[in-house]
């Protein structure tokens, strides 16, 4: 198992790339694990203080680390294909978690991340996934988030966008034109990955803000529409793309309690069994 710290610099090694990464709360095997999945222009300090409040309010351990071409792990090569979401899920996901040492975990994942894993969720057979919590979740392309995306495209090349990230990504330029410039390619628009959806067979939580540039209700609507698993939806008014961090007392509550219900069923059928 990695040095569970949360000291700034810690890194592990997956494929040959060095991936920054930190570590919150009780150690695998003392109890589950979330699991964080950064948005497309996030990292390990993106989440802020998000880690730290909840390995406090769970009293789950909580991984936390950043993909390659993010923060302060390996640079990636651009242009990144437009698989690039189903590529983490399938080839990068699981070797990260083994290489954690993790044990039981609940993947929380952050639009880009809550895409990935969504489709590790409905593509990989993994018991040790026990649920999931998704933040702002993309399964298809929308006009309105496109048009956020080539606003924040004018940002990076001429306001102060770029300034602003570069606090947070040793490569600043492969972060963002990689996320960019696949949302949009032409060859694009027509991605949907929503049929990992219909895989789904642990407990979901879905958040979203009702005034998300990059995604509107319908992503919430289209889980409700396909999913055979247990779901709530939390819809939080007057918020964006971040719940995280724009409304945080509600986003902990709901996965605070969520989190909470899920390990008392688990143990409870581990009793009748």
């Amino acid at each position: 198992m990695i040095r569970w710290t949360s000291e700034p610099g810690a890194a592990l090694e997956v494929g040959g790339v060095q991936l920054e990464y930190a570590c919150y709360g009780p150690l695998p095997g003392q109890e589950p694990t979330l699991v964080l999945l950064h948005e497309g222009l996030g990292c390990v300090a993106v989440w802020r203080a998000f880690p730290t409040r909840l390995a406090e309010a769970t009293g789950l351990g909580v991984f936390v680390y950043s993909r390659q071409g993010y923060g302060g792990s390996t640079p990636v090569s651009l242009p990144r294909p437009l698989t690039y979401m189903e590529q983490e899920a399938e080839n990068v996901l699981a070797p990260v978690m083994d290489a954690a040492g993790l044990g039981e975990v609940i993947l929380l994942g952050h639009s880009d991340g809550a895409t990935i894993a969504s489709l590790y969720a409905g593509s990989i057979s993994d018991r040790r996934v026990r649920g999931l919590v998704l933040i702002a979740p993309h399964f298809f392309v929308e006009g309105s988030g496109l048009d956020a995306i080539r606003t924040a495209g004018a940002e990076f090349a001429s306001g102060d966008l770029k300034q602003r990230l570069a606090r947070y990504h040793d490569d600043v330029d492969g972060a963002f034109l990689g996320w960019h410039d696949v949302w949009t390619d032409p060859n694009f628009a027509h991605w949907n990955v929503a049929d990992a959806i219909d895989h789904w067979r642990i407990p979901v939580l879905a958040i979203q803000g009702d005034e998300d540039p990059y995604g509107t209700i319908a992503q919430i609507e289209e889980i409700e529409t396909r999913i055979y698993a247990p779901l709530e939806v939390k819809i939080l008014p007057d918020c964006g793309h971040a719940p995280h961090l724009e409304r945080p007392e509600e986003t902990h509550a709901a996965i605070t309690e969520f989190c909470a219900r899920l390990i008392r069923l688990e143990r409870e059928d581990v009793r009748l069994a």
